[in-house]
């Protein structure tokens, strides 16, 4: 395999340090998370002390003051690498602080942006209606201005780190009529009145990552609670989904690159017919190309990285990085299963729960079809 050449020493020394956090602190209590649904926000705190959550925060706020993507991706290669599906940290470092970063007033960032990095403000963004999927123009949560506040009413569902959360982004109408144009971004607490959770969800993977529904009943937010410009959500929503979906992708190698690593040592110890079956043509040949392929996806992402930090990837490259190594994690994962034979079916394997868990890959973030149609218009059909 290529050497990565993206990191520095630095790098290495934050991940050699997270990684030691994830021995200690998820491996040996997931299981239990699992069956739970969700982890502790004891752990939310341990992150937060050892520095682990806003790296990007200006220091002023009590975050790292580094505004480097590779951080992030290390987190979300060493989660992935141990199967952890639990710890809604990327979603919270990657794609909710930056949102008041970017759009926040002072207020709200000396509000959330502290309490957010120690981890006592769980955060999630609330997108998805039981009625509207991709389709965030569709959306019919609302937002009616009555005086200095808004009167918010709808409902949203599959949402991230629902359960735990303190703060949630929420998309909603602030012009019923319009479209696009009509999206508004609210800062809504979990504590407010009106605001009720559903039931944390029965998904057939991720089970220790706590998903959720949600319902706003007239619940009142101050006009302060507005986050950036009213009926410019749409705008903000397409400024930071690049590195939503390239944090996806990011996750999709690192699955790519550990159920190669799980199926590799089984085929090197699984006798069959008096030799490992990694002896085996097809074996080989099937291992042959997950390793080419997933060098391959690894590359692109890296330099997906790269142009990340730079300010220079755009949208449909971050479609292209998302579909296709999503679509890759599903074939090596599903082939890996192949190769483990029986036992890659059984759950106490990691690549039976990773078989489980990549599969919604594929959709959230935007699907695969979004994706391919995003990367279409960009050629000009």
């Amino acid at each position: 395999m290529l050497k990565r050449t993206i990191f520095e020493q630095e790098h290495d020394m934050f991940r050699d340090a997270f990684r030691r956090f994830v021995e200690k602190e998820v491996v040996p209590h997931h299981e239990k998370w699992e069956e739970a649904g969700v982890v502790p926000r004891e752990l939310w705190l341990k992150a937060g002390e050892n520095g682990f959550l806003g790296m990007n925060v200006p220091e002023e706020y009590g975050g790292g003051g580094v505004d480097d993507f590779r951080y992030h991706a290390i987190i979300t290669e060493e989660l992935i690498r141990v199967g952890a599906s639990g710890p809604g940290f990327p979603l919270h470092n990657d794609i909710t602080i930056p949102y008041i970063l970017h759009y926040g007033t002072e207020a709200q960032k000396q509000k959330y942006l502290p309490g957010m990095v120690t981890g006592e403000i769980i955060s999630a963004i609330a997108m998805t209606e039981p009625n509207t999927g991709s389709d965030l123009a569709a959306v019919r949560t609302t937002a009616t201005a009555d005086g200095d506040d808004y009167i918010i009413n709808g409902q949203k569902t599959f949402i991230t780190n629902g359960i735990l959360s303190d703060l949630i982004i929420t998309v909603a109408k602030t012009d019923a009529e319009a479209k696009h144009a009509g999206i508004s971004l609210f800062l809504v607490d979990a504590d407010a009145e009106g605001f009720k959770r559903g039931r944390n969800l029965d998904k057939i993977g991720l089970k220790a990552q706590d998903t959720a529904e949600m319902y706003y009943e007239d619940v009142r937010v101050p006009a302060g609670q507005l986050l950036g410009e009213a009926g410019h959500g749409f705008y903000y929503l397409m400024q930071e989904l690049p590195q939503e979906r390239l944090s996806i992708a990011v996750g999709a190698m690192a699955g790519c690159e550990a159920a190669l690593a799980w199926t590799r040592d089984y085929c090197g110890q699984r006798q069959a017919f008096g030799r490992p079956i990694g002896k085996f043509q097809n074996s080989r040949f099937k291992l042959a190309e997950m390793q080419t392929e997933t060098q391959i996806g690894r590359v692109f992402v890296d330099r997906c990285i790269t142009a990340l930090n730079a300010g220079e990837l755009s949208t449909e490259t971050a479609s292209m990085a998302k579909w296709w190594t999503t679509e890759l994690q599903k074939r090596v994962v599903d082939d890996c299963v192949q190769l483990h034979g029986g036992y890659g079916y059984m759950m106490e394997y990691p690549i039976a729960k990773a078989y489980l868990d990549c599969r919604v890959q594929t959709i959230y973030g935007g699907t695969t079809e979004i994706m391919k149609e995003i990367i279409g218009r960009s050629m000009g059909f």
